[in-house]
């Protein structure tokens, strides 16, 4: 009987070893994300009672400085008015910008009664080798069908996508993307990737240790994304960073830590009584 629970408290020790282990991570971290959709400005047939945002389906180019350095207050970007000397307007010329006016641009990110409808989708990133995590899909139109619809087209065009999280910054992490249309990455609330604008797929990367940030400490991650035109819609996201997951709540490692004593504290006691 004595042997019989000193390997329950060997067992219960071993989970806590287990517990505290820096290199145990989940094969996969699902993100909650927040996705709007618009009407194309070039679509004809936007549902009753809505009206189309002139930002989508429009003019193509390049466009950086859309937004500014740091995050609002609502943790939304700031509008800057783009790269361009003027904004677009009713001008479809390329020398000029690829948006409207703050207004509009305002829409992007908040819901937006009679121009935009929202919903959640998780993007799973799925662990690859290498302590690097991916996301990847080169279709990427996780709202076909739905909201208000394709409008005509053979996928669900005009929509935005943002997703807010934390990490643990340790060394050598770092953050790639690869996509269209615009993308806009914020670290500790400053923007750190800019791929601003309607274009092809293109990539940008951020090393982290270039941000003065502090090991050890957590810091908030916020991504912002816009589809804003037929006919391709790619995204993949390749990091280092190993998020904490926005849709639930994982200990720290600081809290594994003293979850794994106070498992085996549990178990000790436990045998002290049952030898006694």
């Amino acid at each position: 009987m004595k042997a019989r629970h000193l390997s329950m408290f060997g067992a219960v020790g071993l989970a806590g070893g287990l517990l505290c282990s820096p290199n145990v991570f989940a094969t996969t971290i699902d993100l909650t994300t927040t996705v709007r959709d618009f009407c194309g400005w070039g679509f004809s047939n936007c549902p009753p009672n809505y009206s189309p945002n002139p930002d989508f389906q429009n003019v193509l180019g390049d466009d950086r400085g859309i937004v500014q350095s740091s995050l609002g207050a609502d943790g939304t970007p700031q509008y800057a008015g783009g790269s361009h000397s003027t904004l677009r307007g009713t001008d479809s010329s390329p020398a000029l910008g690829t948006l409207t006016t703050a207004q509009y641009f305002s829409q992007w990110y908040h819901d937006a009664p009679g121009y935009n409808q929202t919903t959640s989708i998780n993007l799973p990133f799925t662990d690859i080798g290498g302590g690097v995590y991916q996301y990847d899909n080169s279709s990427f139109f996780p709202i076909d069908g739905q909201l208000l619809g394709n409008q005509g087209q053979n996928h669900n065009f005009s929509f935005t996508l943002n997703l807010h999280t934390t990490f643990t910054y340790e060394l050598a992490q770092s953050f790639s993307f690869t996509g269209d249309d615009d993308v806009w990455v914020f670290i500790n609330n400053s923007l750190v990737l800019d791929l601003g604008g309607v274009h092809g797929a293109e990539s940008a990367s951020v090393n982290l240790d270039t941000l003065g940030l502090t090991a050890g400490n957590i810091y908030n991650f916020d991504f912002f994304f816009a589809e804003r035109h037929t006919v391709a819609s790619d995204m993949r996201i390749t990091t280092s960073i190993v998020f904490n997951p926005n849709n639930g709540t994982v200990p720290e490692p600081t809290s594994l830590a003293l979850l794994g004593l106070g498992l085996a504290g549990i178990g000790y006691q436990r045998k002290k009584q049952l030898v006694a």
